[in-house]
């Protein structure tokens, strides 16, 4: 099976303009849906730079 290089960089880029939206119409419950739209990317985002071991 033959992977895509676009679906994981594509995939965040859904899941934060998801939390945008979100965060732009939504309000209470829904502040915690944006966090996680938002949050989620740069999370991932800043795991990729961490050191690897070996």
């Amino acid at each position: 099976m033959r992977q895509s290089t676009f679906l994981l960089p594509g995939l965040l880029a859904v899941l934060g303009a998801a939390g945008l939206v979100v965060a732009l119409l939504g309000d209470g419950a829904w502040d915690a849906l944006a966090w996680l739209g938002l949050g989620l990317p740069a999370l991932i985002g800043c795991w990729a730079l961490l050191p690897r071991r070996g």
